[in-house]
């Protein structure tokens, strides 16, 4: 979130201070990430000491904080697990948000700085951890399970016939009416793909483990000591391993590394397992259209969101581009052809 919450740092002063016993200084607001959901901030306290507190409203799983700290203290390293308060919660609430108070951790994602070929494999090795892990069920309960559902599918059909008869006025909801105009019959294409292949894999035996299901650049952070960490649990999920797998040479960022690159270096760490290139080849698809139907929702349901209805906008833009993440889920997709 780019835009800060309507909320006064006198109240956020007062939460933690209630909550965790802090004497806070200072609260600075982040804006950072391409969630709506969720705003930052950086907290320090008369001391010196430094948090990063994370804001949360909409839907909220108390597995995205239990797990994390149930992982950190199994010892991987590559957690930065949530902070307990007074009573040893993991999160209180503030006003209309859940909040989670976190160490400060300095450093850069994923994108702004290039793993090197050990933070490949020290990648691969914590999400192999994490599918493997039998982790309680009283620590999982409220995570869903995957059920191929054609929600977003569906929301992209709809804004693409909306597209074609409604006149929009806000200048970014109109650059993106007429962007995805153009892009429409591709879009349409994604969509169809999408719905063969979840046909096609609900009648296949799957293996369901626990995913992260964001598995992307920006959710890497390399801190000054050049130590890696995964961060942003909030869609925790129990799926097919590929759902954390799919973003190992999707395009879905810059890493610097041609597809190839990316997977021989992570699966050094996370060693080699079957691959189900039907599922892998769905998750593609099914990304691009989930992060589609999301910015329409932002942009043409409302003319709020200032700075952010831009970013998303911009988001979209290189998904579409050569070597994009389109291009790459069409090799997924003709790759399961040939095999």
């Amino acid at each position: 979130m780019l835009i800060k919450p309507d909320l006064k740092d006198e109240e956020i002063i007062a939460c933690l201070r209630d909550a965790y016993g802090l004497d806070i200084a200072t609260v600075s607001f982040l804006p950072l990430g391409a969630d709506f959901n969720t705003a930052v901030y950086r907290v320090t306290t008369n001391n010196g000491s430094d948090y990063f507190l994370k804001l949360r409203s909409g839907k909220f799983l108390e597995a995205s904080v239990s797990v994390p700290k149930y992982l950190a203290d199994l010892g991987i390293k590559q957690i930065i697990p949530p902070l307990a308060t007074k009573t040893g919660q993991l999160w209180i609430s503030l006003t209309s948000f859940k909040a989670i108070l976190y160490p400060y951790i300095e450093g850069r994602n994923g994108v702004d700085t290039k793993l090197s070929k050990d933070h490949w494999a020290q990648f691969g090795a914590a999400v192999k951890k994490l599918h493997e892990l039998d982790i309680p069920a009283s620590i999982t309960q409220d995570v869903p399970r995957e059920t191929f559902s054609s929600k977003w599918r569906e929301t992209v059909k709809a804004f693409l016939m909306r597209i074609e008869s409604e006149v929009f006025e806000e200048p970014v909801a109109v650059r993106m009416a007429l962007f995805l105009k153009s892009k429409s019959s591709e879009t349409l294409k994604l969509v169809e793909h999408a719905e063969e292949l979840a046909i096609t894999i609900q009648k296949q035996p799957l293996d369901y483990v626990l995913c992260h299901a964001d598995m992307h650049g920006w959710n890497l952070i390399i801190d000054k000591e050049n130590a890696l960490y995964i961060v942003d649990w909030d869609t925790l999920i129990f799926a097919p391993v590929e759902r954390d797998l799919m973003f190992i040479g999707a395009g879905i960022w810059d890493s610097g590394l041609t597809a190839a690159e990316e997977e021989s270096l992570f699966y050094q760490g996370y060693t080699q397992t079957n691959i189900n290139q039907d599922v892998i080849a769905y998750y593609r698809f099914e990304r691009i259209i989930q992060d589609i139907s999301d910015y329409c929702e932002y942009i043409f349901l409302s003319d709020e969101g200032g700075d952010d209805r831009m970013q998303c906008f911009e988001h979209l833009q290189p998904v579409f581009l050569p070597n994009g993440a389109i291009e790459r889920a069409y090799d997924s997709y003709n790759t399961r052809k040939i095999l």
